[in-house]
């Protein structure tokens, strides 16, 4: 048995990692596979709280472009970040991990309304925990949302789950040469204007002295090494 160096971790997807080779939607493939690697960390005892994006289906910003109101926008970001939690959280409970969904909105056939008490429990009786919905405010994204529940349930780190394997100097799929860091504080990264997450998120952070690691997700077997404290991915903290 490896041993565990982050036991409660919030791990953030993005709406649009779901899509897989897929233009739009949820790639059942992909889907199954990040249900896989969350599968196999909870078996080893990880508390595992999760936020996903709604991207793939539709951004609030996005809407607010096509006419939307922006809190109606926001709105419906909310309710696709839901049905992006569902998916996961069907394909949870068919590989047999114990999973409940909680919503920062009232849906109550859908989701238990969010409360940090009961999520807390929760971790405790063995269950991955899916946080739906955001914030349940508009004006928030979802990387403030992780954050806000990392911190607000007590997680060791926050795990953001991308296509690339770290934070670079510059965007590594339009710059070959961006240089990789492995490690960088929450101060030199925003003094470089690196974008890891919203500003917002990236406060809430800081502040609250919360690590973040940023990895590749869609490499399989990634998020065990993560957990297990191998070096892999960018490391930000204080």
């Amino acid at each position: 048995m490896p041993i565990i160096k982050y036991k409660r971790v919030l791990l953030k997807l993005s709406g649009e990692s779901l899509q897989g080779s897929r233009s739009y939607g949820i790639d059942a493939l992909q889907l199954n596979e990040y249900a896989r690697q969350i599968h196999e960390i909870h078996k080893l005892g990880v508390q595992i709280g999760i936020v996903i994006g709604g991207g793939n289906i539709f951004r609030g910003l996005a809407g607010t472009q096509s006419g939307f109101d922006r809190v109606t926008g926001d709105q419906m970001g909310m309710l696709a970040t839901t049905i992006n939690s569902l998916s996961l959280y069907d394909a949870l409970t068919s590989l047999g991990s114990k999973t409940r969904l909680f919503t920062a909105v009232n849906i109550e056939s859908v989701g238990e309304r969010f409360s940090t008490y009961q999520v807390v429990r929760a971790f405790d009786e063995g269950c991955v925990c899916i946080f739906a919905g955001g914030t349940g405010n508009p004006f928030f994204s979802t990387d403030t949302a992780s954050a806000l529940r990392a911190v607000e349930t007590e997680c060791d780190v926050l795990l953001k789950g991308t296509r690339v394997d770290g934070i670079y100097t510059a965007d590594p799929e339009k710059h070959p040469d961006a240089v990789k860091f492995d490690h960088i504080t929450f101060t030199e990264a925003y003094e470089k204007g690196l974008k890891i997450m919203d500003l917002t998120a990236f406060t809430l952070c800081k502040e609250n002295n919360l690590k973040v690691i940023v990895f590749d997700m869609n490499k399989s077997g990634n998020l065990k090494k993560t957990v297990t404290g191998e070096n892999i991915g960018t490391l930000v903290s204080n």
